[in-house]
């Protein structure tokens, strides 16, 4: 019993210190996320912080990783509602968390720092394969040209929101998940 405990107190602390992380990130940007910050707003030492992360970077990256999870690849036997619940999830994320913004300060750092821009990567392949497998499952499924792309269909099918909401700051409309994906997925005549 004594093992459980203390398994339940180290996921706890680890759970407090990532959302010390975020949070710290969320309010003072890439330049107030330091070690010392986040251990203040986690009521851990810095040494603490170190045993677990060796940088910030790595801690970032837990943190956006552990936060913010790569939705399911459902499997409704279409592919444009799989797809549509896949993109309403991430307009649900888009607009009502502080993902944005975390992410946009995620993108600056990995652009300052080779080796989180490897992290980022990493972390970004993790997010687009629930829809790359969904697209994949389509196309074996007839549902989609046999010469489709995954990768290029992802990127046409999630760019038009990142561009509304980081981009052009306009609202994303009630129909244009519809929209974007009856644009994307229809077969050319």
């Amino acid at each position: 019993m004594a093992e459980v405990s203390r398994i339940s107190r180290g996921d706890g602390a680890r759970q407090r210190m990532l959302t010390a992380a975020l949070d710290v990130l969320d309010e003072t940007g890439l330049a107030g996320f330091t070690m010392e910050a986040i251990a203040r707003r986690a009521g851990a030492s810095k040494a603490t912080l170190y045993r677990r992360w060796p940088t910030t970077g790595a801690l970032l990256v837990d943190a956006m990783d552990a936060t913010f999870r790569p939705f399911p690849a459902p499997d409704t036997g279409s592919v444009t509602s799989d797809v549509t619940q896949i993109l309403t999830a991430f307009v649900t994320m888009l607009e009502r968390t502080p993902f944005p913004r975390l992410l946009a300060a995620f993108i600056d750092a990995a652009e300052r720092d080779p080796a989180l821009s490897k992290l980022h990567t990493d972390l970004t392949n993790r997010r687009r394969e629930p829809l790359l497998v969904v697209l994949r499952r389509g196309r074996d499924r007839g549902e989609l040209p046999p010469d489709s792309d995954p990768e290029l269909t992802t990127d046409l099918l999630t760019s038009p929101f990142f561009y509304r909401h980081f981009v052009a700051h306009r609202p994303i409309t009630a129909d244009m998940i519809d929209e974007v994906v009856a644009r994307v997925l229809s077969p050319k005549s």
